[in-house]
């Protein structure tokens, strides 16, 4: 069986997206890590969990977004 890991899924799927938003956008550029985490227990999880589905919210007071053009 092949071995396929995390790292293995992105690089394919950041070559791929790659591959056809530089046809729009020629310039892309990706992050250059990516941080993964194994979860230890269930408060873990939900913390991160939490974290995740309640960030959104909090992207008007970020410093490094974008203005949105309307």
């Amino acid at each position: 069986m092949i071995n396929i890991n995390i790292s293995r899924v992105i690089r394919w799927y950041k070559g791929v997206c790659s591959y056809y938003m530089r046809k729009i956008h020629a310039d892309l550029e990706w992050q250059s890590r990516f941080y993964n985490h194994i979860f230890r227990d269930d408060a873990e999880y939900r913390r991160i969990d939490n974290y995740i589905n309640n960030n959104p919210a909090n992207w008007i007071n970020d410093n490094f977004r974008l203005p949105i053009n309307k």
